[in-house]
This record gives structure tokens, sequence and C-alpha cells, in this order.
């Protein structure tokens, strides 16, 4: 489903209640404990069992390995050891961070679903005031009413989301809940089940507004480097067209770098690559001494990478942004070897003179 309403929920109003937001709190976490895992461990290339003794730092490594050993049981030395094994293995970052997530969501889901059974006498008698007061409850309430988009369930009950709902729209959700009695008619495995779309699009949308950005955000703190990210500037200036790179520094007033993030898979990799590489012409064109950087995770072909390296002065997996963020630092503090493409592209009008007979 991809209009679930959830994922439209804004993390500035969001109550700790809704899943978004737990799904955000959760994810931010994950983050920073992978992040602080990566710097320690020289991007898991030289890990200790005593830098792995709590659960999420085992549960990332097993996790981003895709390995079938259990975090909750699996000693430090056995995730050494599966690391090691497995090391041919590419590690996902992002199953890494979003398997936490995924689990923290189920757990409330399983909670809500819970106090819904008591409340709901089995999930057959639904009040109208419990709905708007407990507007959290709108994911689950969703798929309870078998309202399967956004746009379905404005049209059925009105304007709704998960951090309010009006009286009018909360009376008709219970009276659509009590015509259906839902507890007569699903067991609780298919709720859950029916469910995992919305946790799914939740975890999805935070990957692309969160996940990427945040992980490279980290590093560029962790190295005191000034930067804006896309949504806080409107354009970087550049030859063809003017736009947005996923970070300037320190501004775009006076760029010295760019990075732009991309996940790819096999597939799509020579595309982004091409996308990619003429967004960093247009802008090293017109800024002579621009470091450009781009962060990347997923399924790339060692083709499009070693492309991109002909115009990128640095092309490097999303899980070593701390030794980029390093040589930007050295590159702002004068350090002009960190500089290795200058791209000599502008467009001018032809001027042709006509010759009169």
């Amino acid at each position: 489903m991809q209009d679930e309403f959830d994922a439209d929920s804004s993390p500035e109003v969001s109550t700790s209640n809704t899943l978004y937001q737990i799904a955000r709190q959760a994810m931010t976490l994950y983050v920073q404990i992978y992040l602080e895992l990566s710097k320690q461990t020289s991007g898991f290339a030289n890990i200790q069992a005593e830098q792995i003794q709590i659960f999420e730092q085992k549960l990332i490594i097993l996790s981003g390995l895709d390995s079938s050993l259990d975090p909750t049981e699996a000693s430090p030395q056995e995730v050494v050891q599966e690391l090691f094994r497995m090391q041919a293995v590419p590690f996902d970052v992002q199953s890494a961070i979003t398997k936490g997530v995924y689990i923290q969501l189920r757990n409330r889901v399983e909670n809500l679903l819970n106090e819904l059974y008591i409340i709901t006498k089995g999930l057959e008698e639904f009040d109208a005031d419990y709905i708007q007061c407990n507007s959290y409850m709108l994911p689950i309430l969703q798929r309870l009413a078998n309202i399967t988009s956004k746009a379905a369930l404005k049209k059925q009950i009105g304007n709704v989301s998960d951090n309010a709902i009006s009286q009018p729209a909360a009376k008709k959700l219970a009276e659509i809940l009590n015509k259906r009695k839902p507890g007569q008619t699903m067991t609780r495995q298919q709720i859950l089940q029916s469910i995992e779309p919305t946790l799914e699009g939740i975890v999805r949308d935070l990957v692309g507004r969160v996940l990427l950005e945040r992980i490279v955000a980290k590093a560029l703190d962790d190295a005191n480097i000034p930067y804006k990210l896309e949504s806080e500037y409107s354009y970087l200036e550049g030859v063809i067209y003017n736009f947005r790179a996923d970070f300037v520094i320190p501004d775009e007033k006076f760029p010295k770098a760019l990075i732009e993030v991309r996940k790819s898979s096999s597939r799509h990799a020579s595309l982004y690559a091409k996308d990619k590489m003429f967004s960093a012409i247009n802008w090293k064109g017109k800024n002579k001494e621009l470091l450009a950087v781009l962060v990347v995770d997923g399924e790339w072909t060692s083709e499009t990478l070693k492309a991109m390296t002909r115009v990128f002065d640095y092309v490097v997996p999303l899980n070593r942004s701390s030794d980029v963020a390093t040589a930007i630092h050295e590159y702002l503090q004068g350090d002009i070897s960190k500089l290795k493409w200058q791209i000599n592209f502008s467009i001018t009008p032809a001027n042709l003179k006509i010759d009169k007979d």
C-alpha cells in the first residue's frame, strides 16, 4: 500500500504514542549505536568481542549480515566469528538498523491490540469517545474496519490522522466497526498480519527521510563540519540548472563541498549513476573549487562505481561516512590535495555574425 496515512505524520506534531514517532525514535537510536560501533571498529573491519556487549549492537551486526544467529542468545565472541565467517557478504546497513525498528513497532502493536481487546470486549463494541481520545489507535482501527488506503479512509470518515480524530469522524468509524464486529471475523494473527503493510510504509518512509541522512549528518557533526541539509536552503547554483544537493558545506552561498547520498539496486545502478554524475558535473562546473562526495549504499555494480569516481572526488560506502567527513574537514582547513577533479564546463551563446550581401 503506497498511501498509508502513518507516513504522513509530521515529526513536529506527532506524540510519543503514534507508531510513526515510536519508529522515528527507534531509528534514531539504532543509527546512533550503528555509527558509534562503526567508528570504533573502522567500519566493522577491526571488531573485537568487548565492543559488542549489548543486544542492540549484536542485532545490528547480525541483521546487517542476514545471519541466522539469534542476537538474544549469541555471545559477543560468536558474533565476531559470524562476521569473520561471512565477511564476503555485503553488509546491508538498512537491514542492520531497521530490524530493531520493526521489533519495537511490532511490540507496540501487540500492546495496543491487547488494550483494544479489553476495551472493546473482544473487538465487538467500539466507543466513539474512546476512539477520539486515543487517536494513536487509528492504524489498527483502520485495518479492523477494512479500510485499505488513506483516500478510502478520508472518503468514509473524513480527514483524520493518528494525532487527531474529530468527534463526528470518531462516530462514523465506531459505526463501521460496530457493524463489522472484527472480533468475530478476524483472528489475532490475521489482524497482526494486516497491519504489516502499515509498518512497512512507516519504515520505508523513515529510511528515505531519516536513515541515510542521519548517518552522514552524525559523521559531519562529529567532525565539527558546518553544513546545510537539502530542506534548509533553496538551491545550489550550477551551469545547467540550480538544484539542491543532500548536503552543502558550509552553505549554498559559498559552497566548498557537497554530499549526495544514494541507495541503489544493481538493476537501477546505471541510471542512478548517470543522474548523479550529471549533477556533480553541473555543480562542479560552476564552482571550480567544489569538493564533490557521493555516499552510496545498496547494490552498485563495480562499473558504475568506477565511472562515478571520475567525476566525484570521493565515492564511499555509507559505513565509511566518518572517514570522508575527516577528508572534508582537512579540505576546509586548506588541504587542497583532497580535491581530485576540477571540471571546466560552461555554456555560452554562439553570437554568430551573419554577413550581409
